[in-house]
């Protein structure tokens, strides 16, 4: 997702993103296993969207049975977390072509833990987030976190009581991506272009990470060039990271669009709310396109520059460079900005992501056709609240948007270093392809 001009010839490829994601040796594995269709409660296949908007009506009906859902996408099923021996629950989420799953602790318990977690141990270096695949908070602590801080964590999960949390060391450090990349320039900092979009008022503009936004008021196409946007708004640290630029020029044509690279172009059609379990890439300028999963949701990072909170753990590497870029689905839908982590492209780590819908809530802004400000936060699929370690993503309810909660197993690749905030780069993707029609393409 490069902030550059390309020609409008190019944008006519958008609908080639799945070939452009292909040509980057990065692809979703397709599924093709048959459902069974003899058991009249066997589960059956569905995507992960379908699954997020099933488990919006089931994590309402389980109430505090519920425990958390995710989406296992080498079986396209949807697993459901019900506490306890509530067969009556059990028995609803079959009937509803799901899988029932017995577990020892509801969401509203952990969500209780969380909560604990922000009193007792927001040490820097650290972060958590609700994994519904183990039923239990996964708790990671960077490599700075040692001596007294490591003994302050480790004594809050124990406190929460067994089987409620678990402690992963991570062998990087936590801090955001503002380095490298080659995008956007504000204030000697380099940062990556989101995704365009459009204001309230009309005008167009582009999402990026907060901590960019608050390095530099004016950005640019170049470094030390002439600016082409302005920060309209900016959250970070708080309960997000990620920034409003509008462009200086009202008649820039902002295609809502990302570049994959090799002159191919993935059209981004709507904001989406992201689901535990589900396939992702993300482009950056730095480590270019990279694929994962989402593996939690509402998680909560400690940064040095403050606590960051309703942010999307994945295990799609990042590097330096990388901040601000875009993550979204091959079928073109806009899910999150990357934001920071620890780990790189060669050793792995955690990545995190700021959700595109609550950006898109937060400044009033929309995507693609407009549909975009995404799904709400309490129930909505994917959501967080119960994050689902696998897939469907929990939400308070369902599977989508919350963001109470998610789940927070690990992410394979992640950053180089994860949370420190301001720094001196950000992510861009793509770059300048020397052409001079007035597109930005996010």
């Amino acid at each position: 997702m490069s902030h550059r001009r390309i020609p409008k010839r190019k944008a006519i490829l958008a609908g080639a993103g799945a070939v452009g994601i292909a040509a980057a040796a990065v692809l979703l594995p397709n599924a093709n296993a048959s459902q069974s269709g003899d058991e009249q409660n066997a589960p059956r296949k569905m995507s992960a969207a379908s699954a997020s908007d099933l488990l919006q009506q089931l994590g309402k009906q389980l109430g505090d049975s519920y425990g958390g859902a995710y989406y296992d996408a080498s079986k396209q099923q949807l697993v459901v977390n019900v506490v306890g021996d509530d067969s009556e629950g059990s028995d609803d989420v079959e009937r509803a072509g799901a899988v029932a799953r017995s577990v020892q602790n509801s969401v509203a318990t952990l969500k209780s833990a969380t909560q604990s977690l922000t009193r007792e141990a927001a040490v820097p270096g650290t972060a958590w987030a609700i994994d519904p695949r183990t039923n239990q908070i996964l708790v990671t602590a960077d490599r700075t976190v040692t001596g007294d801080r490591w003994n302050r964590v480790e004594s809050a999960v124990q406190d929460l009581g067994d089987g409620v949390a678990r402690i992963k060391k991570s062998k990087g450090e936590f801090k955001t991506f503002l380095e490298g990349g080659d995008a956007i320039f504000g204030g000697g900092s380099r940062c990556s272009l989101g995704f365009n979009v459009t204001t309230q008022d009309g005008q167009p503009g582009f999402l990026t990470a907060g901590h960019c936004a608050v390095a530099a008021e004016q950005w640019s196409e170049e470094q030390n060039g002439q600016p082409i946007g302005t920060v309209q708004e900016a959250v970070f640290p708080g309960e997000g990271d990620f920034a409003l630029v509008t462009y200086d020029d009202p008649a820039t044509e902002a295609p809502s669009a990302v570049d994959t690279g090799n002159g191919q172009i993935v059209e981004i059609g709507q904001a989406a709310d992201a689901a535990v379990g589900q396939e992702v890439f993300r482009m950056g300028s730095t480590t270019g396109l990279n694929g994962g999963q989402v593996t939690g949701l509402n998680a909560t990072v400690n940064y040095p520059e403050g606590t960051v909170s309703g942010l999307i753990q994945t295990d799609v590497c990042a590097e330096p460079g990388d901040s601000g870029g875009a993550l979204f689905t091959q079928d073109g839908d806009a899910v999150g900005l990357t934001s920071g982590g620890s780990g790189d492209c060669t050793s792995g780590g955690e990545t995190f992501f700021q959700p595109v819908t609550t950006a898109l809530d937060a400044v009033g802004a929309q995507i693609g056709a407009g549909n975009g400000a995404g799904g709400g936060q309490d129930d909505g699929a994917g959501g967080a609240d119960a994050g689902a370690g696998d897939g469907a993503g929990g939400a308070d309810d369902g599977a989508g948007a919350g963001q109470d909660d998610g789940a927070g197993d690990g992410a394979g690749n992640g950053q180089d270093d994860g949370a420190g905030a301001g720094e001196d780069n950000g992510a861009g993707v793509g770059a300048d392809d020397g052409q001079n029609d007035g597109q930005h393409n996010g």
